[in-house]
């Protein structure tokens, strides 16, 4: 499937986004932990963040939990994952039960365009790798300024573009790697400065993006020898398109046209003060 222009469209893929996600395909490809650099660049948030016991924070675009349940783990903070897809708030609630941090945690349904949370409900959010793909990201900014308290921090990682991508680099596919509408640094620093944030801290990690376009390529052609050694049925995937796109994608980050960065913002006593 591949959406056509305008808002609806993007909506759409934002939905199909968080659906795959909770399969057994992304989770191949992309491991447990669905961005670049994994769980030590999730740590590292953690730590811009100023995390530790007794904070409560907001996690957007939770996916199946890994993120939530390491800051949990790691910092003693109570974490509310929030995730599209009801698939990866189950999974993600049965993972916390898991591992032993079920107290700390809590999973639920919910867009973050629109979040089901009172004002000043949280100290720090997170959103990590899914930020790009919200149709309306103003709106988003907006809705972590609204619910944090004055004070409270956010924290992004992100993928970042410069200019033109390939062909390639478009349609489902490409949001769902969270491709298709990645912006510069610059405009997502905007983007919270707008919502009422100041920014605090930016770092570029463009070799996480580097290590993980090598790795999902090395699996895409341990999947396409399994296909064609018929030990493997994906009836539903389009295997060159897929390896295509992560051929393109490798090239861009090569090229400097793709980028992954970290960047927190702490929000002022104004909603939209600067």
């Amino acid at each position: 499937m591949t959406p056509a222009d305008g808002t609806t469209a993007a909506a759409e893929a934002k939905r199909c986004c968080a659906a795959v996600y909770g399969s057994d395909w992304a989770r191949y490809l992309l491991g447990d932990s669905y961005h670049p650099g994994g769980l030590a660049l999730t740590d590292r948030l953690g730590t811009l963040l100023g995390l530790g016991p007794g904070p409560r924070v907001l996690d957007a675009a939770a996916g199946t939990g890994a993120s939530a349940i390491h800051l949990a783990r790691r910092f003693g903070c109570r974490v509310t994952g929030l995730d599209l897809s009801p698939a990866n708030v189950a999974t993600a609630t049965e993972a916390a039960a898991r591992m032993g941090v079920a107290a700390l945690t809590e999973f639920i349904a919910g867009d973050a365009e629109s979040l089901p949370f009172a004002d000043q409900s949280f100290d720090a959010a997170i959103c990590e790798c899914a930020f790009c793909t919200f149709p309306d990201k103003p709106a988003a900014a907006g809705e972590f300024a609204r619910v944090l308290r004055p004070g409270g921090r956010v924290g992004l990682s992100d993928l970042t573009r410069e200019g033109t991508l390939p062909r390639e680099l478009d349609g489902l596919l490409a949001w769902i790697a969270c491709i298709a509408d990645a912006r510069t640094l610059p405009d997502y620093e905007a983007t919270l400065r707008q919502a009422g944030f100041r920014i605090e801290q930016t770092e570029r990690h463009d070799e996480a993006l580097r290590a993980m376009t090598r790795r999902i390529q090395t699996k895409l052609m341990g999947v396409e020898l399994l296909v064609g050694l018929r030990k493997l049925e994906l009836p539903n995937v389009d295997l060159g398109q897929a390896r295509a796109m992560a051929r393109s994608a490798a090239e861009a980050v090569r090229a400097g046209a793709l980028g992954y960065a970290l960047l927190t913002g702490m929000r002022g006593d104004l909603m939209h003060g600067g």
